[in-house]
């Protein structure tokens, strides 16, 4: 999925910082605990030793440094940076017209930051090891795109731009889920294939297939172009791929445990991709209510 010549996209729209690798501290236990509750992580992964409930830990961020010159598509086909900025664009554009189409409400721009060893936020501090994540109460996503590599190491999944994308979508239907109040309706506690805490990860799923399902339509204001080519068929399997990667049954295996379905936080690898398809095709914000779907 490929950006359209002639579109551009603000430099400033995201932030970067960079930080040294955390340490495991005194904290780190009570730390996990504060982060579990208020972040919201594109995997499952275990926080222990990788979070810090304390203040500090990242360099400041600024806005735009070190993305000055994502100026054209080119660059943002050519260069994950100037992806990120180009794709944060995209998706503001979209849910700027589908939010309050679907609910009434006006959306409210997430803060995106690429961080480097770790990070300082409102949730506590992480480093890299975390992976990609939401944090509530900075309104924010946080990325290291060097999970990315660890994407297709580790987890199995190719390094393709739309599966990059689909990260980063997933994070911003976090963000929709927290200015509509999903966020605070749910049972933090319960785990499970049919939990709210797993609804909830399918839902930013859904979210995630509703913006590649309609990324090629939504029109840059400035220049009046559409920001993306239609996606291929290879590029939609790319981001499949990618859901099904961070399933909680394949991370459970791929760590050699036993694949325990009643401990599961964010779905199996087949719910994953069920539900981004149910936004790819399905269409609507509406087709995304894990809520009331009687079976996930």
């Amino acid at each position: 999925m490929s950006f359209n010549d002639g579109v551009r996209a603000d430099p400033g729209r995201v932030r970067r910082s960079r930080g040294t690798r955390g340490t495991r501290g005194a904290a780190a236990g009570g730390g996990a605990g504060v982060l579990v509750l208020l972040v919201y992580l594109f995997t499952g992964a275990d926080l222990s030793g990788l979070v810090d409930g304390g203040a500090g830990g990242g360099a400041p961020a600024t806005e735009g440094a070190g993305f000055e010159h994502c100026r054209t598509a080119a660059d943002a086909n050519a260069d994950t940076d100037c992806r990120m900025v180009y794709t944060a664009d995209a998706l503001d554009q979209y849910w700027v017209a589908a939010l309050p189409e679907a609910t009434g409400t006006g959306y409210e721009m997430p803060g995106f930051e690429v961080f480097t060893g770790s990070v300082s936020t409102g949730c506590g501090n992480a480093t890299s090891a975390v992976g990609p994540f939401y944090c509530p109460p900075d309104a924010s996503v946080f990325l290291d795109t060097g999970f990315f590599d660890q994407l297709e190491t580790q987890l199995g999944a190719e390094n393709a731009p739309l599966a990059q994308m689909y990260i980063v979508a997933h994070e911003w239907g976090h963000h929709i889920q927290n200015q509509l109040g999903t966020m605070d309706a749910i049972d933090r506690q319960g785990t499970g294939p049919e939990s709210d805490g797993v609804r909830l990860e399918l839902q930013a799923d859904c979210y995630a297939g509703l913006w590649v399902g309609h990324a090629s339509s939504v029109v840059d204001p400035d220049s009046g172009e559409t920001f993306l080519a239609p996606p291929t068929d290879a590029q939609v399997a790319d981001a499949l791929d990618a859901a099904a990667a961070v399933g909680d049954d394949r991370i459970q295996a791929g760590a050699g445990q036993q694949v325990d379905p009643e401990s599961w936080t964010h779905g199996s690898a087949e719910q994953r991709q069920r539900w981004f398809t149910a936004g790819y095709s399905g269409g609507t914000v509406a087709a995304c209510d894990t809520f009331r779907a009687g079976t996930l």
